[in-house]
């Protein structure tokens, strides 16, 4: 691809069949759960089940929505991917390099000393990592900001914000949220990760957010709510979500905790998980077999 002229991924839809667009994001969505293993087992444990969990959002991302230059991770007319919960960088790792952005033997380095893939995103470390996230609720606050002054320079680039359904615990989201809708800022695309569970246990036995989408509505967003695990859906949403005008829009996206891989999908302890030596081929296994059904 000759980057001059064209960027990366340049909003296929409409300008290649459906069938491939979702055949292209389904081999990429297994390719970023096997790089989260491959860099999981590096450590041994990790926030594994939200990366397998959040695959099939990121693929459907960086292989269909997002505009990027991979040689050129500063690119101004880019597209702004935000990530919020910086414990999910592990799974970003994986996009980024199915992108192209980062050395795919890179990954190998995953949370080792002098390694630029720290456990928690690092802005300051990593190319494409547009924030340090970790601290939950600052996202969405510097995506609005992001958003207000890309329109001020008149530039089209949109910015796209992955927060977790814990994060919606945080007052600073809902005060970006207001001030978001309040500008009008459409070139804004949220995406919540609605795995039902967070550090401190169950979601829902923590703070109860539901009804999310009534509550993004009322806050003057446009709110889709879908599988986060089904590409077909994921990719009709983003293409609703690419047309809609006037107020800035939110996908929420339910997923499964180690979505692909059912020893992990089914492991009681899943927020921060420890995953035994003998376990990781079974793992890498149980996910080739998914592929195939």
């Amino acid at each position: 691809m000759n980057a001059s002229t064209s960027p990366a991924v340049a909003n296929t839809a409409g300008t290649v069949d459906r069938a491939d667009r979702i055949t292209r994001i389904r081999e990429a969505a297994y390719r970023i759960r096997r790089n989260a293993l491959d860099m999981g087992e590096v450590q041994g444990q990790g926030y594994i089940g939200q990366a397998l969990g959040v695959a099939d959002v990121l693929a459907v991302v960086y292989t269909d929505q997002l505009r990027y230059r991979p040689e050129d991770p500063h690119w101004p007319d880019r597209d702004r991917f935000l990530l919020s919960i910086g414990h999910y960088a592990i799974a970003l790792y994986a996009a980024l390099a199915e992108a192209g952005i980062i050395p795919g033997e890179e990954l190998e380095t995953y949370g080792s000393d002098e390694s630029r893939l720290p456990m928690s995103g690092m802005a300051s470390y990593t190319p494409g990592m547009e924030i340090s996230g970790g601290s939950l609720g600052h996202g969405l606050t510097v995506a609005t900001g992001m958003a207000l002054g890309l329109r001020h320079q008149g530039n089209a680039a949109r910015v796209f914000n992955l927060l977790s359904d814990g994060e919606l615990d945080e007052g600073s989201t809902w005060e970006a949220a207001l001030a978001c809708a309040h500008h009008g800022l459409d070139n804004v695309t949220a995406m919540v990760d609605v795995n039902a569970l967070q550090a401190d246990g169950p979601t829902a036995g923590v703070l109860r957010t539901e009804p999310v989408t009534d509550k993004w509505r009322a806050f003057g967003w446009h709110a889709l709510r879908v599988d986060g695990n089904d590409i077909p859906a994921l990719v009709d949403a983003f293409d609703e979500l690419r047309a809609h005008r006037g107020s800035p829009s939110v996908l929420i996206c339910d997923t499964r905790i180690g979505r692909g891989v059912p020893l992990l999908e089914t492991r009681e302890k899943a927020h921060f998980m420890r995953v035994e030596e003998h376990e990781w081929q079974l793992a890498r296994t149980q996910l080739e077999e998914g592929l195939t059904r």
